[in-house]
């Protein structure tokens, strides 16, 4: 597709994105414009602020030109599909263009405006009930009018509430969407940023509302967004140096899929194995059921609240519980189940750590590796600056960019094969000797 702005816009590999942004500055190199290695073949485009304008007017050009619209309609179209062109073409061969008009409420047949001639006495609202002169009455493509004042009330009401993108016409079951044009003189009229807003939110819809594009999850936000041509299910960076999931918007996670990284952040950020540790480690008290720690030699533990109670039956204790009585207790009856539930807990605790251990590590490396970013730069540009003809030090960061991408890779396969491969990894590495690394 077209370049959409400065030279700062440029291609990234989809298949090649990764998730930190400190490690990965290194491959924007010294200059604004680098590509990364594209191994998928799926290609993205960063769109700046600047950029954002020439890159919704592009898909509305060729919808203007396809279908012969007013930009106002052909916008009207592109915001119901989603901004997919394909989609709108689509539905224009299966279903007309009739159909294609009726869905989006494109209405192309425009009425004229109501002029004084049109009528000897003043025009009744059907809004309001007041009868104005057609001076203050507003027409809309589908051929219902109000007045001005009806007609700038509803628009602030659902630019306000930020359903600004379609504003459908007041008119009882009318489903055509209103000119912008018109809503952008009424509201102006009355409230100047209101409508600055209206006309921002009809250029974000293009990425908001475009399951092609999505803007950079950076904070603080760079201000760019990222428009992918092919798989959406890929790794993209932006021209700030992010990369991310462009399916979910989270740090990049190959070979983790999106539910799979989802799951693995609310385990590492909750406390489900603070839980686990509980469940292995304390017995609820009889009385308050808050956990109980044992911290000596002793059976007979004491909680907080005042309850004594056995630990090994859990029962409560007092007169009739002592070294020669436990009557009603049955501390040396073995409980099955509850052996069962403490010891699922310990080993999906140790599970956990295991996998939770590894990963930590390898991301605490990439962090630590990314310190060379600012070696490795200045050291090409030494090099650069002394070579006598033009010489190619790319491979210098292409190098890098592969230990990042390794590295990367390796750390997210460990809550890759948390999810993935159940008890089988986890006991093969535990009995058969191996590594686990």
């Amino acid at each position: 597709m077209a370049d959409y702005g400065s030279s700062d816009d440029e291609y990234y590999g989809c298949g090649e994105g990764d998730d930190d942004q400190d490690s990965m500055d290194v491959f924007q190199g010294v200059e604004n414009e680098t590509e990364c290695p594209n191994e998928r073949g799926s290609s993205t485009k960063v769109i700046t602020k600047e950029s954002l304008l020439a890159a919704q007017r592009e898909d509305l050009r060729t919808v203007m030109d396809l279908l012969s619209l007013r930009e106002q309609h052909a916008r009207t179209l592109l915001i119901y599909y989603c901004w997919d062109v394909e989609k709108v073409l689509a539905v224009l061969v299966e279903k007309g263009k009739d159909q294609l008009y009726a869905q989006a409420g494109v209405t192309v047949v425009e009425h004229d405006e109501l002029a004084p001639s049109q009528f000897l006495s003043k025009v009744m609202c059907n809004i309001c009930m007041e009868k104005v002169s057609p001076n203050v009455v507003t027409t809309m493509d589908c051929g219902h009018y109000f007045c001005n004042d009806c007609w700038t009330e509803h628009f602030i009401v659902k630019i306000t509430e930020g359903q600004s993108r379609r504003i459908r016409c007041m008119a009882y079951r009318c489903n055509a969407i209103c000119d912008e044009a018109k809503i952008r003189n009424l509201v102006s009229a009355k409230d100047l940023d209101l409508a600055k807003k209206f006309d921002r939110f009809l250029l974000e819809s293009y990425i908001e509302d475009n399951r092609r594009v999505k803007w950079c999850p950076s904070v603080p936000h760079c201000g760019n967004a990222i428009r992918i041509e092919d798989d959406e299910f890929c790794e993209v960076e932006c021209a700030c140096g992010l990369q991310f999931c462009f399916s979910c918007s989270s740090e990049a996670h190959s070979p983790c899929s999106c539910l799979m990284w989802k799951l693995w952040a609310k385990k590492c950020q909750d406390e489900s194995e603070t839980v686990n540790w509980i469940t292995v480690h304390t017995k609820a008290c009889p009385k308050c059921h808050k956990p109980v720690e044992k911290n000596g030699g002793c059976n007979h533990v004491r909680c907080v609240c005042g309850q004594s109670f056995c630990w090994l039956c859990g029962g409560p204790t007092g007169v009739s519980h002592t070294m020669s009585s436990i009557h009603g207790h049955s501390c040396g009856r073995y409980q099955e189940e509850h052996e069962k539930n403490t010891e699922r807990a310990k080993r999906d605790l140790w599970r956990y750590m295991h996998y939770h251990n590894r990963y930590k590590a390898h991301t605490d490396s990439l962090k630590f590796e990314s310190k060379l970013k600012e070696t490795i730069q200045g050291k090409v540009l030494k090099l650069e600056e002394r070579a006598s003809t033009n010489k190619d030090f790319s491979w210098i960061t292409n190098g890098l960019y592969r230990l990042f991408r390794s590295r990367q890779v390796l750390s997210y396969s460990y809550p890759f094969a948390y999810y993935m491969f159940g008890d089988d990894l986890f006991e093969n590495e535990m009995t058969a000797g191996g590594q686990g690394n």
